[in-house]
């Protein structure tokens, strides 16, 4: 006869400790990450994992490096959004001192937020490397160190240009990389790792001059729904209770999320004009009427910026003013015909303008609710906005049409860019060009500036001057970009998401095989992994900014050592690249024939 067994009770049942924490004591003094449970080991500044942190002029990106994503996300000045430094500074003195001095109260939040809120670390013990601009100002660049250094004590700053980081990346240290930022658009031809600063091209065509064009846009074209009211008026349809837009309605939060959740790029309209001819049963008489009257100059599509200002607009400029300088009340273009009765041939073109763009737009409006203005009727609930499909999808159409010698395209950059790099360099950047930035996370936006680049590069159409005099020829047609046309199979964008097929073999192994991420976070994702491997900048540690600190300590009596002349402020410690020594490259070749070298002495003589 069999005993019977007796379940096993739970005080046999004995959990060991894992042997991965077995290789840690307690009376170590090793710092842990505070979201992770692993352990980090010790360098001579501090723990290993150092802070990435990409200053941008509106939003800022943070995290550890190692890491994937960055921790934190945030705009610098609160939730306005509003950018912390500008394309331009103050002529004052004073004032320019009053700024900077408020720019660096707002700094200090930012750092301190960024240790104490976000990463809740120790900054003594943490190195720090910044994702930098190449055209970063260095007063900015002084007053970041100055808190990192003095106020927060952190080991060390390196300083890391964000389109190398990006380009490490996505894998590359060879390439040409365009930024569309908030204050400007910036192209840099990068080889061998090696920055080429000399060749570097701008625009202020960017993230601040769409939000401003998309604010013109909504009051030149948008429809405002106030809320219904609980008298007779409340049951009247929507289509008589529509006014236009109030300028007070356009807050920055709602054109921010008009912007980001609303907003694509359209393709070019020169290229569905041109796919609706080769279909079979077009019409052509329907884009004869779309255009404007060739009577009139036909305006671009930024001219929406500076039109439009009557009584009901002008009103913006006390009320709503927009983060950007080229604001479309302060700075209007064309005369205000209507105040003075004189119709309005602008108006009409915007119009024309307008109507062709919905005639081939198969986007869609949309309705998002919108606090209404104080001084509106009282009624129930909010008020709603509606937001035309073509405004929707031609609003970036601004950036992708150049003005004067100073505002480029995004497509011209680039190509100015390559004009300026060495010959034998061309094709090689030609066909890795990488695009970054908040700007350009645009659905759309990175298709289209390939298809602009290609349609640049396309030989001109024939000359339309008239010939004054028979007997000389028209001077030949100004053709800017000839010598980057042999280029168009080589073209390529590394992070193109749809790639068009191919021309060339270049071209196949590099469209679009970048790493999928997302082009905001990619100067970030590549400082994390420069950290990683500690490849970062130009460092400067703490010692070395004490040292040449002229108020390091608060005798003045004292005669000033050598180390604290100009020569050695803090500012030539900081890696600036306008202040480096171009290389003078190989000597020039001399060529001596044999008849110069008999002469020689009879000059000498």
């Amino acid at each position: 006869m069999s005993t019977p067994t007796t379940p096993r009770s739970k005080t046999t049942f004995n959990p060991t400790t894992p042997p991965a924490t077995s290789r840690v004591s307690s009376s170590s003094a090793i710092h842990s990450s505070p979201h992770y449970t692993t352990t980090r080991r010790h360098s001579l500044y501090g723990v290993e994992d150092r802070v990435i942190i990409d200053p941008g002029s509106r939003i800022w990106k943070i995290g550890f490096s190692g890491e994937g994503k960055p921790r934190d996300v945030f705009y610098s000045d609160g939730k306005d959004g509003r950018p912390l430094w500008g394309l331009g500074r103050a002529a004052d003195a004073a004032e320019r001192a009053e700024e900077d001095r408020l720019l660096e109260i707002k700094l200090e939040r930012c750092l301190r937020s960024v240790f104490h809120d976000s990463l809740l670390t120790d900054p003594k013990a943490r190195k720090v490397i910044i994702v930098e601009n190449p055209l970063l100002p260095l007063y900015i660049k002084e007053a970041i160190a100055g808190i990192l250094f003095e106020n927060l004590q952190v080991p060390s700053v390196s300083f890391a240009s964000s389109h190398l980081l990006s380009l490490f990346a996505a894998g590359r240290i060879t390439g040409l990389v365009l930024d569309c930022g908030h204050l400007e658009s910036v192209a840099l031809p990068i080889f061998a790792a090696r920055p080429l600063f000399p060749q570097i091209r701008t625009t202020p065509l960017s993230g601040s001059r769409f939000t401003s064009h998309l604010r013109a846009l909504l009051l030149l074209f948008g429809t405002y729904l106030p809320p219904t009211s609980p008298g007779p008026s409340g049951s009247l349809p929507a289509a008589s209770r529509s006014v236009r837009v109030p300028p007070e309605v356009l807050t920055d939060a709602v054109i921010e999320e008009v912007k980001t959740r609303c907003c694509f790029v359209g393709e070019a309209l020169s290229n569905i004009l041109e796919a609706r001819e080769a279909t079979p049963g077009f019409d052509d008489q329907s884009t004869d009427m779309d255009f404007p009257p060739s009577s009139d100059a036909t305006p671009s599509e930024s001219d929406y910026s500076y039109a439009g200002h009557d009584s009901a607009m002008s009103s913006v400029q006390s009320s709503v003013q927009d983060s950007s300088e080229f604001s479309v009340i302060s700075h209007p273009r064309a005369p205000d015909d209507r105040r003075s009765g004189g119709g309005g041939g602008s108006e009409n073109q915007l119009q024309a303008l307008a109507s062709m763009y919905k005639r081939h737009s198969t986007a869609t409006d949309l309705k998002i609710p919108v606090t209404p203005p104080i001084f509106s009727p009282a009624g129930l609930g909010n008020g709603t906005l509606i937001i035309p499909g073509w405004v929707r999808e031609r609003t970036a159409e601004v950036l992708f049409e150049g003005g004067d010698v100073d505002e480029s395209s995004v497509a011209e950059v680039i190509l100015d860019a390559l004009l300026k790099v060495p010959v034998d360099l061309r094709k090689t950047l030609a066909s890795s060009i990488l695009v970054i930035g908040g700007t350009s996370m645009l659905p759309g936006f990175i298709p289209r500036l390939y298809s602009e680049l290609i349609r640049a590069l396309q030989p001109p159409g024939p000359p339309n001057r008239q010939q004054i005099r028979p007997d000389r020829p028209l001077p030949p047609q100004y053709d800017r970009y000839a010598g980057l046309r042999p280029l168009i199979p080589y073209f390529a964008v590394l992070n193109n998401p749809s790639p068009e097929p191919p021309m060339s073999d270049r071209a196949k192994a590099n469209s679009g095989r970048a790493p999928a991420f997302s082009p905001a976070a990619m100067a970030w994702i590549g400082g994390s992994l420069a950290g990683a491997l500690k490849i970062g900048g130009v460092e400067v540690s703490r010692e070395k900014w004490d040292e040449v600190d002229p108020d390091q300590d608060g005798d003045t009596s004292m005669d000033i050592s050598p180390r604290r002349g100009h020569d050695q402020s803090p500012r030539n410690i900081l890696p600036d690249w306008t202040r480096i020594s171009l290389p003078s490259g190989a000597p020039a070749a001399i060529i001596t024939t044999q008849s110069q070298q008999v002469s020689s002495p009879t000059v000498g003589a």
